[in-house]
């Protein structure tokens, strides 16, 4: 038997969005109000930065407490806009892995600023042709810069890094990468929509993940990993999946992430376009009201 449920990490796209929406449905977000009324930390876990996070959670009537965290565990903050933790990664770092990321699609960098800068790369129209709907999406913030290494100076680290392109170009630019010199010092994180034949590499500093920033979240707010849930659809997912005490695979993900749930004992939700999260959450509220009668 677990025991009851004190914080849950949602991630965000394909988890709390359904497939290809920038909007949550009312269900879901009436779900988040209402676990949160119940007493449960929520805890918004994505890939995204926190800019690109915001308005997509901005009216759903959270509280600003509610804890944030975003690009792949770099950055934790509340809603409110408290930062909690972060951790960068290093310019030199981040140098040495454009030469060897680079021949394999867009390699992008984020940094710690508003407006213009605050997203770096060198090839806008290979950009364009891969994730478009991400540089429409994120335009005023990006700038380009030829070679991408110009940007990265030793004092001014990058949050994260991620490139960008074809699910197969994708696998061989994560085994390029830990074959490189560069492989104890970059995370890298791989998160795959099939259906788009697009994958994302995040690079992190080593150790940084979504389970990593779960840990500690926890550990602040004084909750154990027995009673923290975490809901995913990727492989971006794995680091928290495993540390929480209750794991929550959704049933739009991979089918080889999906297996590995199976086999970790981590329970099935319904997919991202049939409330999964909210189906999730409604029968843990059940529960804990039918315990306390």
């Amino acid at each position: 038997m677990h025991p009851p449920v004190r914080l849950v990490a949602i991630d965000m796209d394909g988890t709390l969005l359904p497939a290809l929406s920038q909007t949550m449905s009312e269900r879901t977000g009436r779900s988040l109000q209402a676990a949160q009324a119940a007493g449960i930390t929520v805890a918004i876990a994505t890939g995204r930065r926190l800019a690109y996070t915001l308005p997509l959670i901005a009216g759903l009537g959270l509280r600003a407490n509610t804890p944030l965290i975003t690009s792949n565990g770099a950055v934790t903050c509340t809603l409110g806009g408290e930062t909690i933790d972060r951790c960068n990664m290093s310019a030199r770092v981040a140098r040495g892995v454009c030469g060897v990321l680079r021949p394999f699609g867009t390699v992008v960098f984020t940094f710690d600023r508003p407006g213009r800068g605050e997203l770096v790369l060198e090839d806008l129209s290979q950009a364009n042709g891969r994730i478009a709907l991400w540089v429409e999406a994120n335009r005023n913030a990006i700038e380009v810069v030829k070679p991408l290494e110009l940007a990265l100076v030793d004092g001014d680290d990058p949050i994260q890094g991620m490139a960008a392109g074809s699910v197969e170009r994708m696998r061989a630019a994560e085994k390029a990468l830990k074959a490189s010199e560069w492989a104890a010092e970059c995370e890298s994180v791989r998160t795959e929509y099939p259906a788009r034949d697009l994958s994302i590499l995040d690079l992190l500093p080593p150790g940084v993940s979504k389970g990593w920033a779960l840990e500690r979240l926890a550990a602040r707010l004084g909750v154990n990993r027995k009673e923290t849930m975490a809901i995913g659809d990727n492989w971006n997912d794995l680091g928290m999946l495993e540390w929480a005490g209750q794991g929550i695979v959704m049933g739009n993900a991979a089918l080889e992430l999906r297996g590995l749930a199976k086999m970790r004992g981590w329970k099935q939700a319904p997919s991202s376009d049939k409330d999964g999260v909210a189906v999730v959450l409604e029968a843990m509220l059940r529960k804990m009201a039918a315990a306390r009668a």
